[in-house]
């Protein structure tokens, strides 16, 4: 392959939850020239359906795959012209996903959404990371391996989520057959928007790995499925398996039609797909065992690298190279963080503190007021789970829980309780991979909440860990041109382009030890909670998912 030119560039593109950002890198030394973003104009579907308005049961959100294209067709170009870049400098373009996030889709990878017969169809649309709505066919899944002794179900923390490929392809085959049969793929979104760019499917192994069961070169086998439902053993054969991408690799050429779309030259390199929460690790410089990334946005995604396999109970998953060849990539995650904050905001504060907040705005407002406060003087305790737990117990049944509200209890008092929430969130998933032999080194944090200083101190002091933060604000953008750069061969392999092209701070935020231990004892109260909600003493917040599920389908069927 002839030398990379030294002004070379790669355009990396990170696909969120409510948008998509493009950005150019240099990719010498990862200097990001130009960014953009593109709002989806759907956001996230998870009221009523774009084509009918049909009201949507409780725990689905959907998306529409004409706004990620759009995303290709805006921010591009965008990034390009902040960057005052030539197109024809750039050598290649890497995307990465929320995931899991599904699309069932024709064979030449038309979403079935968009043919008429099943525009009014919501199991037509994208199924987004938070459907939640798959949790029934999530817990057969557990409890039949379970009884079968899979040897898979270890390496997933001994759970299979209801956000995952499988649980949500049993939903689709149950509920909505017509719609199933119609499918010949069930593509996670961070496939088919590189089928987009190039005209080529390739599964990358990211998301097979960690999202689709597959370990050791094979999926669950057709008897396990068969045992689900007779029926859906075919799954696997039919619908799911294709050839699988190592990461950093070359999934195919820039198709004309998307450089069209991009402007970008048609034949530059196109990488396998990946998801936001890997691809930013190499952007932090965290490829090396012990350093774990916390992706903080809607939610948060833990990974990191180990020398070893383990098996860590409650983990979404440990794949080998899974975040980069060579080591065995381990991931967790907290279903709501910054949603939790939004919610709270937007639903629960009174007109008063949006009076008093003026310009400063609510979030730094209530940020400004909360760090006033000593650790303990709300009196509260909250468990972060508005959106389920996805680590360590796996179940988006549950619920938010907040104890020890009174009379005086005030909105920044309930606000930084959250924020310490989901920082004990962070250490109960800590704690759970020390305790099974994975230990945590370093813990290094990306994502736009990164800004919030009052939170970054008490992650510093809940976890007793020094905070590094990376160095770019797109973390994930910036780790998908990190492994562009390495499928246009301008570096061998994902290690060496980190070295180059990452950055971060190390020890940004140092724990203040009197806080740590004024944290510990706040930390023994929300494992008592966590353990009493989330572990069988206490099952009234199952009870109460039910009870909301049940009234509102009557509700639906009423309508």
């Amino acid at each position: 392959m002839p030398p990379v030119p030294a002004d070379s560039l790669v355009v990396g593109i990170d696909f969120g939850t409510l948008s998509g950002r493009a950005v150019v890198v240099r990719v010498r030394d990862g200097a990001e020239l130009g960014t953009a973003v593109t709002e989806y104009r759907h956001g996230v579907v998870d009221d009523r359906l774009p084509a009918t308005a049909e009201e949507l049961p409780p725990g689905w959100a959907l998306q529409v795959p004409s706004d990620y294209v759009d995303v290709l067709r805006t921010a591009v170009p965008a990034a390009l012209a902040e960057a005052g870049a030539d197109p024809h400098d750039v050598i290649g373009i890497g995307t990465d996903f929320t995931a899991c996030t599904m699309i069932p889709a024709t064979a030449d990878g038309t979403p079935l959404s968009e043919l008429p017969e099943f525009a009014g169809n919501p199991h037509a649309y994208v199924k987004l990371w938070r459907h939640h709505a798959a949790q029934p066919q999530a817990d057969r899944i557990n409890t039949l391996a379970r009884e079968r002794a899979e040897r898979w179900l270890p390496r997933y923390g001994g759970l299979i989520s209801s956000e995952w490929e499988f649980a949500k392809a049993l939903q689709l085959f149950e509920e909505a057959p017509e719609v199933y049969r119609a499918m010949r793929h069930w593509v996670e979104a961070a496939d088919w928007i590189v089928w987009q760019l190039t005209g080529t499917y390739v599964r990358n192994a990211c998301t097979a790995g960690y999202k689709g069961i597959y370990q050791d070169g094979c999926y669950p086998s057709r008897e396990f499925l068969r045992s689900l439902n007779p029926g859906f053993e075919s799954f696997v054969h039919d619908k799911l398996d294709r050839p699988v991408g190592r990461l950093g690799s070359l999934a195919g050429k820039l198709s004309p039609e998307a450089a069209a779309w991009t402007g970008l030259p048609a034949g530059i390199a196109v990488a396998v797909g990946n998801v936001d929460a890997h691809v930013t690790a190499p952007a932090a410089q965290a490829v090396e065992p012990g350093q774990m990334v916390a992706i903080m946005g809607t939610s948060t995604c833990h990974v990191m690298n180990g020398a070893d396999l383990r098996e860590v109970p409650g983990m979404c998953g440990v794949v080998d190279g899974g975040i980069v060849p060579g080591l065995w990539g381990y991931e967790a995650g907290q279903s709501g963080v910054g949603d939790i904050f939004g919610w709270f905001v937007e639903h629960c504060v009174p007109q008063s503190c949006s009076d008093a907040a003026g310009s400063e705005g609510l979030h730094a407002f209530l940020t400004r007021l909360a760090a006033q406060q000593e650790i303990g003087e709300h009196g509260l305790v909250a468990l972060d789970w508005h959106s389920g737990n996805r680590s360590v117990l796996v179940d988006h049944e549950l619920s938010g829980v907040l104890v020890g509200q009174t009379l005086s209890t005030r909105p920044e008092h309930v606000y930084r309780a959250l924020l310490e929430a989901t920082a004990f969130g962070t250490r109960k998933i800590i704690e759970t991979f020390e305790a099974a032999g994975v230990p945590v080194t370093e813990l290094i944090v990306a994502g736009g909440l990164t800004k919030n200083p009052l939170l970054m101190q008490i992650y510093a002091d809940v976890t007793g860990l020094p905070l590094s933060v990376i160095g770019s604000a797109q973390g994930p953008a910036l780790g998908s041109a990190i492994h562009a750069a390495v499928a246009a061969g301008a570096y061998p392999d994902v290690r060496a382009a980190a070295a180059a092209m990452g950055s971060v701070q190390r020890m940004a935020h140092q724990p203040v030890l009197a806080n740590v231990s004024a944290y510990d004892e706040l930390y023994a109260e929300y494992t008592a909670l966590h353990d009493y909600f989330g572990r069988g003493g206490n099952d009234v917040l199952h009870r109460l998912a039910a009870r909301r599920r049940e009234l509102a389908t009557v509700a639906k069927g009423q309508n």
